[in-house]
């Protein structure tokens, strides 16, 4: 509790989880210019109707750590936070390697350019999906630095599904793309 029985959130979440934001925002920037480049290129966007379901769970996400460390008193315990940032370097690391690999056709969104040739190199010459693996990482290991473990346990419930589903549909959208 902090001054006059308030509520106070612990300085180093707010740190951790202001750096996320940026780097969400950052990400979302890129993806809008990307997105420009795509549509120069005749790229279709496919399940724009579900990309709003996207911005509830990450929204969620970091609303639901800030709200569970602060109304449930979760503590910083050395050994699983710093174990669960270490894991955070690594998934922002795959992202990034994601993001190198894909170049201009990274989005945020689905959406493929005709004629464009699938990419296999990079993460994607070992997995399908590498970024969608880094979010389920990231959904885990973000709340975890602070034990908020009921946030990543609905994260993950509800994401999972939804990347599967989203997973599929870019799938479609590559076989249907001319």
């Amino acid at each position: 509790m902090g001054i006059a029985g308030t509520v106070t959130v612990p300085p180093g979440l707010l740190v951790l989880v202001a750096a996320v934001c940026c780097v969400r925002v950052g990400e979302l920037s890129l993806a809008r210019r990307n997105t420009r480049w795509t549509a120069a290129r005749g790229g279709v966007e496919y399940g724009s109707r579900s990309y709003p379901a996207v911005i509830v769970l990450h929204t969620g996400l970091i609303l639901g750590i800030l709200l569970e460390v602060t109304l449930a008193h979760r503590p910083f315990v050395p050994l699983l936070g710093w174990s669960a940032v270490a894991a955070l370097v690594l998934v922002q690391a795959v992202r990034g390697w994601c993001m190198h690999a894909l170049g201009p056709l990274w989005n945020t969104r689905i959406i493929v350019v005709p004629g464009h040739p699938l990419v296999r190199h990079g993460p994607y010459r070992f997995m399908r999906h590498p970024n969608y693996t880094a979010v389920v990482l990231e959904g885990i290991a973000l709340p975890m630095v602070h034990g908020a473990w009921l946030t990543a346990a609905v994260f993950t419930f509800l994401n999972t599904p939804f990347l599967l589903f989203w997973a599929r549909a870019e799938d479609r959208a590559l076989r249907l793309a001319p």
